[in-house]
């Protein structure tokens, strides 16, 4: 995972300063989604592994199955990724360009994950407090796994949070095991 990160960094950089000085932050945001959901397809998957397919086909490939929603430089990125043998980044570029996009936009988005629903109050304070702390516009999204048991996993940025009971029975679990 690392390593696709370090590979991709350059490409989502180049990317974002393109649509930076174009103004373009959220087309390259909905092009590069499209390209991440597309590549990450099974169907799609087979033919960009297919070790019997040239690069500039697969990117084509590619290029049709996304239609429309890419425009003159979103075909361009497709070809100059099969290019240099990189169709497999399109989900690492499209995370890190979107972690540009908010840096630049001074948003953050923050996933929390609950054992029961958060009310609107729970909500509302979590997010005033992650504003303070960050300093950025905070878009909180929310959802329930009864997995967790009890407590929340909050996710904001790169920063994970695992106040999660199943979480803490994990913990204890492992320095068990190592004693």
């Amino acid at each position: 995972m690392a390593e696709l990160t370090t590979v991709s960094r350059p490409y989502a950089n180049a990317v974002f300063l393109l649509a930076k000085r174009e103004k373009q932050l959220p087309q390259w945001s909905r092009m590069l989604a499209v390209l991440s959901a597309a590549s990450t397809d099974p169907k799609v998957r087979r033919v960009l592994d297919a070790p019997e397919m040239a690069g500039a086909q697969k990117a084509q490939r590619l290029i049709e199955i996304c239609g429309d929603e890419l425009d003159d430089r979103g075909r361009r990125f497709v070809r100059v990724l099969s290019e240099n043998q990189r169709l497999d980044l399109f989900q690492a570029v499209s995370e890190q360009y979107e972690l540009l996009k908010a840096q630049e936009e001074k948003t953050l988005e923050v996933e929390v994950v609950s054992a029961y629903p958060v009310t609107d109050i729970e909500i509302t304070s979590l997010k005033r407090a992650l504003e303070k702390k960050y300093e950025r516009d905070v878009v909180l999204a929310s959802r329930v796994d009864n997995t967790l048991i009890g407590g929340a996993i909050i996710r904001a940025g790169d920063t994970v949070i695992d106040g999660s009971i199943k979480g803490k029975l994990d913990k204890l679990a492992e320095s068990l095991l190592r004693s």
